[in-house]
């Protein structure tokens, strides 16, 4: 199958590893990835802020750059990101697009997969040859769990991997406080519960917590790093990624 794959702005700026093991873990599985090299932000961020008329433009060049016939799914490691195409992109350019952004987007929005689901519901592999001797736990982000509804696809690709030491974590269902936006704009809040989410991560004993989204990893590990924890965060497609002979490698100590 050829894949196109969107990058996010988080993966394209701060987190290029969740980018790399995602087009990894594809290719491994005998896909042909490709980089459309003017791809964008999905333009989330301005709807989630109320700027709807704005992200036009961001949405028309994500259909133009995925929309190509010979690109048969585009998958990204974000459920946010998905999020935003499958719902919010429908929502734009009806309001403020024209006949040809609607029919771009609803091409674009039918091939549309966060990682999680495009392994289990399109590739139906749940075992992908990961291994990761490490104790886990999981974290389910508010936009796959609530938004693309993935459900227990990421726990069933953990579950598979080799050797690892899977943990639930408790109230897993509760938001970690980031938001986007939100943790600027309501901080004492945003931090709040990310106090009760590093709370219920510690519980476990976790040397990684994973999830889908590197935005609520980033805010989930910038708040662990700064007490200390010793739990550090990675994204669900760098466990999924790493095998015995390419095993992952900590780039730096957990202090």
């Amino acid at each position: 199958m050829r894949i196109g794959l969107f990058a996010t702005c988080l993966g394209d700026t701060l987190f290029p590893e969740a980018v790399k093991s995602t087009a990894v873990l594809l290719a491994r599985l005998g896909h042909d990835v490709v980089f459309p090299p003017g791809q964008t932000c999905c333009g989330q961020m301005h709807v989630n802020t109320g700027y709807q008329r704005e992200p036009v433009p961001l949405v028309r060049n994500y259909a133009e750059q995925f929309g190509d016939a010979s690109i048969e799914a585009v998958v990204m490691p974000s459920g946010s990101c998905a999020g935003s195409v499958r719902h919010q992109h429908e929502i734009i350019a009806e309001r403020y697009g024209d006949a040809a952004l609607r029919a771009g987007v609803a091409t674009v929005k039918a091939k549309t997969y966060e990682l999680s689901e495009f392994l289990v519901d399109v590739l139906d592999a749940e075992d992908v040859g990961a291994y990761f001797p490490h104790r886990v736990t999981y974290h389910p982000t508010c936009h796959s769990l609530r938004m693309l509804r993935v459900g227990d696809k990421p726990l069933k690709l953990l579950r598979a991997v080799d050797s690892i030491d899977l943990v639930e974590l408790p109230e897993a269902d509760s938001c970690c406080g980031f938001g986007g936006t939100f943790a600027v704009k309501n901080a004492e809040t945003s931090t709040a519960m990310l106090q009760d989410k590093m709370r219920n991560i510690a519980t476990t004993g976790a040397e990684v917590c994973t999830a889908g989204d590197s935005s609520c990893l980033m805010h989930i590990g910038g708040g662990l790093s700064r007490i200390r924890s010793g739990t550090r965060t990675l994204h669900l497609a760098q466990i999924l990624s790493a095998t015995r002979t390419s095993p992952y490698v900590p780039t730096e100590a957990v202090r």
